[in-house]
């Protein structure tokens, strides 16, 4: 099989037949380099333009194989699609095809259907004890489980943002097949899957690329993490867009979220990630294309994406729930209720305006639909990103928490679950990693010090309070189910989140492709109405109250156009406390289905 110098090398092992693999590393820094098959086989690999190495031998699936450096440096594959143990340890061949997919009819779900469920596969005990959790979650009204990042990683217990191999599963989350098995299962039962990766950084550990690979990073400028990614070179490009183009065509992941992305300086590689995907999905196909992004970057939603996780809307919620005013909710202290009015009306509450360092933040984002935006009211970064982890249950009142649900769950953004949040887990989620040595050290400290400017943890002593990332109590104090099992659904809360859920698949999913908002008024401190216009020309109507008192304000005529009034029954002259009200108003004043 000879080679040719004029080909587009894909990075990693690419099996060509039953028998052959090419095996292709991009080391521009290297002299030579060899693969090592097994224990003991080791090959020269030919040097090719632009400073790849290449070979093609006979190598069968499931051989485990290492380069080997200018002979004196052995390192996994960065494009591994599976290892052999953990990240330093040799790289594993893979069928792509090994997996006979059952579902093969599968098309997705249109974007608007979203009901997105974000998972810790770790916590639900690896792709085997996800999979259990799929007909409660389906039964329940979740149309999408969204995994938190699954690229090996260090140790085998991590958030997954410290991942260095973005194209290989976690392998103490079991293997290729095992997570193909979780997403055809999925798919069985109308499950969209999702996958949250990392484009914007490397983990502090395992990642060797900067020993022969020097120009895949940029000294010139830096990201919290260390030096950033040179996405304008065209070979760091591909890497990553090869390896989500894996992850949806060959894994058949329905979505992909883009991790901070504010962190890409380099915009017009995520529009040609989003350009490759569209144009390679075909006709029929439904693919999401999320991001996380702190500069609120409105035209990345004109370019190829769906939606943006949206923080503004998180954070005007959480101030008014909980009275933290702290860090980066300080931006949204003054007048919350107006920027939550803001939100709801016009997706961002920045759009350009200051914030607290006094630098403008966001692009106007009032074009925009409703569901160009995914609203919370946790996450794993909200929820863990807190000293000891605690979840709302423990920081509102139980009937502002539902008030707020109702309000996630039925407006016309789409809304996004953290597990545990259908039944007010009181578990935490915390901070954890399984780092060692001087790493572990640095990471323990590091995770205290953040918070040093908070009140409570403004001494010392009190930050040892904080839980070490590294212990593995922490790890498993954070498990969402008590004893693993899941919760029942005639509990009140999984109940609440059912109906809710039935509700909006029933009344709002026909109605919601061409929603656009029509206004948001503000009552008083807490307390708001906003509205919009639907597809099908109807209005929705969500009347608010997260405040301790009570609001005088025309309500819908009880038993018309109301959907759901939380808590029942309501008061027709007044939003009373911790009250959310949901009304439709059908065009031409159609009759409502009834349950």
């Amino acid at each position: 099989m000879p080679l040719r110098s004029t080909e587009k090398w894909p990075h990693g092992a690419i099996m060509l037949d039953q028998d052959h693999t090419r095996f292709a590393l991009w080391a521009p820094d290297a002299l030579q380099v060899s693969v090592e098959l097994g224990d003991d086989h080791s090959i020269p690999m030919l040097p090719q333009a632009d400073g790849w190495f290449v070979i093609q031998t006979r190598c069968p699936a499931g051989t485990r194989y290492r380069y080997c450096i200018d002979g004196r440096l052995q390192v996994p594959d960065p494009a591994s699609r599976a290892q052999d143990g953990d990240v330093h340890d040799p790289s594993i061949v893979v069928d792509p095809n090994a997996y006979l997919w059952q579902h093969t009819g599968w098309q997705g779900r249109p974007w608007h259907e979203a009901i997105l469920y974000e998972v810790h596969v770790g916590l639900l005990g690896g792709f085997v004890g996800v999979e259990q959790h799929l007909p409660r979650l389906a039964e329940l009204g979740v149309t999408a489980i969204e995994l938190m990042p699954l690229a090996e990683f260090p140790g085998d217990r991590n958030w997954g943002y410290d991942g260095v191999l973005p194209f290989a599963p976690e392998a103490s989350y079991g293997t290729p097949e095992q997570l193909k098995h979780l997403i055809d299962y999925a798919h069985s039962l109308g499950l969209a899957v999702v996958l949250d990766v990392v484009y914007n950084h490397f983990g502090p550990d395992g990642n060797y690329l900067g020993e022969y690979a020097k120009r895949f990073f940029r000294d010139d400028r830096h990201t919290p993490w260390g030096a950033a990614i040179d996405f304008p070179r065209r070979e760091v490009r591909e890497f990553f867009i090869d390896s989500a183009l894996m992850w949806l065509f060959e894994y058949c992941f329905d979505g992909l979220r883009l991790d901070a992305v504010h962190a890409i300086e380099d915009s017009s590689f995520l529009i040609e990630l989003a350009q490759r995907v569209r144009h390679l999905t075909p006709a029929g196909r439904e693919i999401w294309l999320t991001v996380e992004n702190e500069h609120n970057e409105a035209h990345l939603m004109q370019r190829g994406f769906d939606a943006q996780w949206n923080d503004d809307g998180h954070n005007a919620l959480h101030v008014l729930l909980t009275g933290e005013r702290e860090a980066y909710y300080a931006d949204f202290a003054e007048q919350p209720t107006h920027k939550l009015a803001h939100c709801l009306n016009e997706g961002f509450v920045y759009q350009g305006e200051l914030n607290r360092h006094g630098k403008p933040r966001g692009e106007p984002s009032g074009d925009l639909p409703p569901s160009a935006f995914v609203l919370f009211l946790q996450n794993h970064d909200q929820v863990g990103n807190r000293a000891l982890g605690e979840r709302l249950a423990h920081l509102c009142p139980p009937d502002a928490l539902r008030a707020a649900t109702t309000l996630l769950l039925l407006s016309p953004m789409i809304p996004l679950l953290f597990m545990g949040d259908e039944y007010a887990a009181e578990q935490p989620f915390l901070y954890f990693t399984s780092h060692h040595g001087e790493l572990a050290e640095l990471v323990r400290e590091g995770r205290r010090n953040e918070f040093s400017h908070f009140q409570a943890f403004a001494n010392a002593e009190r930050r040892t309070r904080i839980p070490d990332p590294n212990a593995e109590s922490t790890f498993n104090d954070s498990r969402p189910l008590p004893d693993s099992a899941p919760a029942q659904l005639s509990q009140p809360w999984p109940a609440f989140y059912q109906k809710l859920l039935r509700l909006r698949q029933r009344e709002l999913f026909p109605r919601l492709r061409g929603a656009v908002a029509l206004d948001a008024r503000v009552h008083g401190d807490g307390a708001l109405t906003a509205r919009w216009r639907l597809g099908d020309g109807s209005c929705l109507r969500i009347d608010l109250n997260l405040s301790e008192e009570r609001i005088s304000l025309e309500l819908p005529a009880a038993g018309e156009h109301l959907l759901i009034s939380s808590p029942e029954p309501f008061d027709p002259d007044h939003l009373a406390p911790f009250t959310a009200l949901v009304s439709l108003t059908l065009p031409d004043h159609k009759d409502l289905p009834h349950e």
